[in-house]
């Protein structure tokens, strides 16, 4: 009995001293559990800004309008139908709610014809008559949590103001509309963000290869041959981006054959987003390399940083159903913004925030972190 307690102890002392077994056993699970805990508390004011198309003009349409704007989650703002679709596009607004024209007269011929006979359920012979007058609803598919809120919301609102006004189910319709023309999956809307993730670990991982060579001295032995620096450092990179080049063909190929994603945008604008979001992962690789002293805690860091990178850059998870506090945290990530750039060039899905913005922003990730690698990176 005592050998087994004593042989016990020992192996406590080694699992306490293995960082990387601490962080598996306990750190992991501790994230996991607080950033699905927060993503889904339902603690957020979660609100969506739609725009309001009205061709009506009419005390009718103007009326509906009132009846939207008493939703809570629901943020109207009058416009045009084609700056509408533009402000949906740039991510300015998540949906478009369009009055058509005859909406006024519509209501007014149902509700002279007055309930059904027998009461809201009352349907002819052949079956239910087709609304008077429809609404046309345009939604994201590539915002696919919001625009699903978003339709059940709007049919809510109809089905009462159907029954409110006629004591009919069938003069009022939506008819829903994809921002995109083109057919598109929901699969395609998953390959940008796969895409963007593998960028971001083939970066952050490139910190551990790095301390392991230090810590064996391979880059201390490296740094005392003939050739520059830069060379080594160059020779690296050039390695990393490669790679990702071969995961950017890898993961869209399979999008494309298997699921059938269509690419639609550039291919070169493609290919210079992949590039960039690449080396600014690469830069924060290597500032992680240059504090961390041991493999072991190189390793430990770039899974602090890559965990919640994935849940709070909304990849996986649209931004609209986080809380507010986690908002602000998305909006530094650069995850974020390279997820949005290859979703907005893949499958032309509404922004998050304005290409050149979201280019500009992880220029300044690599620009910043090169700077600062440069400056504390250590060969030995």
């Amino acid at each position: 009995m005592q050998a087994l307690l004593r042989l016990t102890i020992a192996n406590g002392r080694s699992f306490v001293r293995d960082r990387n077994a601490l962080f598996w056993t306990f750190a992991f699970p501790v994230i996991f559990i607080l950033l699905f805990g927060a993503i889904f508390s339902g603690g957020g004011t979660t609100t969506y800004r739609v725009a309001w198309v009205d061709q009506d003009g009419t005390a009718a349409s103007a009326h509906l309008r009132q009846a939207f704007a008493g939703v809570p989650l629901l943020r109207l703002q009058d416009d045009s139908l084609s700056a509408a679709r533009a402000a949906m596009q740039k991510g300015d607004v998540r949906a478009v709610v369009v009055v058509p024209a005859g909406y006024g007269a519509a209501v007014a011929d149902a509700a002279a014809t007055g309930p059904a006979p027998n009461g809201p359920a009352a349907t002819s012979p052949t079956g239910p008559p087709g609304p008077a007058v429809r609404l046309e609803l345009y939604t994201d598919p590539s915002q696919q949590a919001s625009s699903t809120t978003i339709r059940q919301v709007v049919a809510q609102v109809v089905a009462s103001l159907n029954v409110a006004l006629t004591g009919r189910t069938a003069v009022l319709g939506v008819t829903d509309r994809a921002l995109q023309t083109q057919d598109l999956t929901s699969a395609a809307f998953l390959v940008p963000g796969i895409l963007g993730m593998a960028l971001m670990q083939l970066g952050l991982f490139s910190a551990v290869g790095l301390v392991s060579q230090r810590e064996k001295l391979i880059l201390k032995r490296l740094g005392a041959t003939p050739l520059p620096r830069w060379t080594l450092v160059g020779s690296n990179v050039v390695l990393r981006l490669l790679i990702g080049i071969g995961q950017a063909v890898l993961i869209m190929g399979i999008g494309v054959a298997v699921f059938g994603v269509t690419v639609l945008g550039s291919f070169w604008l493609m290919a210079g987003i992949v590039v960039l979001g690449a080396l600014a992962f690469i830069a924060i690789g290597y500032v992680i390399a240059s504090f961390a002293r041991t493999e072991e805690a190189a390793d430990g860091i770039v899974q602090v940083i890559q965990f919640p990178m994935m849940f709070l850059s909304g990849v996986f998870f649209p931004l609209e159903i986080m809380p507010s506090v986690l908002r602000p945290v998305a909006a530094v990530l650069p995850l974020t913004y390279l997820g949005d750039a290859l979703r907005q060039v893949m499958v032309g899905g509404s922004a998050y925030a304005p290409l050149p913005l979201d280019l500009g922003i992880l220029a300044a990730w690599f620009v910043v972190c090169l700077g600062v690698s440069a400056r504390f990176f250590r060969w030995e």
